[in-house]
Order: structure tokens, then C-alpha cells, then sequence
């Protein structure tokens, strides 16, 4: 468990060095007019991380995480099959994007995660598989004008439904 906290750490220090990197590539400040560059969310927000993972690294040093002072394994063969069923829907989420959508594949991976994974009910389940992907819908389409992958054809129907209702 020790050897994984600072393992896992220093993986996301290095890659939130990597984004910073990548994401100063476009402006990170505020541009004056326009807003933040295209940049400065991703950099940013990698800052923060690295900072995260500075946090983690000094308590570890100094044995002030309960992991940091295990000597359990980092995962027993529950952990390992939690990994693979989470592991295996995300999958699953990205192979069903180019097919139902973003917006689709979110409710899929939802109830897939809710109802199977979660054992919660139908009604909590399709509420949040029915109510969260139209919320995400207005929020990328119409706040922040950013168009998600929108699947096969015969999802057609339901985006023209949602764009007459933002134009």
C-alpha cells in the first residue's frame, strides 16, 4: 500500500507536468476582450494537481496517511474485480460513443454504474440516465456552444428536437 501512494503519486505528478507543458502551448492567461485563453483551464487545473500530488508525496514522507504507513497489499482480489467491472463500463462508454453519442453512452454507462454496479433502483437509475445527459446536452451545446460527438445517424431525431428548443 505504501509502495502504491507514492507510485501513483509521482505518476501524477509527471503527467500533470505533461499537460502543463501541452496546455502552454495556447495562451493560459486571460486574454484582455476575449477571456481565459485556450489554454489556461487544462494548465491551470494541472497545477492544482501537481500540487495535490506534492501534498501526498509530503505526507507519505512523513507517515501521515493511513497508507503511508501500511504494509497491506495495495489491492486484494475484490479491488482487482471492482477495477476491471469499473474498468470494462468505461470501456464500454468510449465504444459506445461513435454509436449512440456522448449524451447516449453517458446514460448507458449510467445505468450500466446505478443499477448494476450500484444496485440502486430503476426510478434513481433512469431518473439520472434520462436527466443528467440532457442537462450535460445544454450545458456543452447551448451554454458553452461546444458540439459533442453525436453517434449514428438514427440519433438524429433526438438532437433536433434538443436544438429547436435551444434556437
Amino acid at each position: 500500500m505504501r509502495q502504491g501512494e507514492i507510485s501513483l503519486a509521482g505518476f501524477l505528478a509527471l503527467f500533470s507536468l505533461y499537460l502543463m507543458w501541452k496546455s502552454a502551448e495556447l495562451p493560459i492567461g486571460y486574454i484582455r476582450g476575449q477571456g481565459p485563453g485556450g489554454g489556461f483551464w487544462p494548465f491551470w487545473l494541472s497545477v492544482g494537481m501537481l500540487l495535490s500530488c506534492c501534498a501526498i508525496a509530503w505526507n507519505w514522507w512523513r507517515g501521515k496517511s493511513p497508507a503511508s504507513v501500511s504494509d497491506e497489499p495495495l489491492m486484494d482480489r475484490f479491488g482487482w474485480q471492482t477495477v476491471l467491472l469499473v474498468g470494462g463500463g468505461v470501456v464500454g462508454f468510449v465504444a459506445m460513443i461513435s454509436v449512440v453519442s456522448m449524451y447516449g453512452a453517458v446514460g448507458l454507462f449510467l445505468v450500466y454504474y446505478l443499477r448494476f454496479l450500484g444496485r440502486h433502483s430503476w426510478l434513481l437509475t433512469l431518473a439520472m440516465a434520462i436527466v443528467l445527459p440532457i442537462a450535460l446536452f445544454f450545458f456543452f451545446e447551448g451554454a458553452m456552444q461546444i458540439s459533442m460527438p453525436q453517434g449514428m445517424p438514427f440519433t438524429q431525431p433526438f438532437f433536433d428536437v434538443m436544438y429547436d428548443i435551444i434556437y
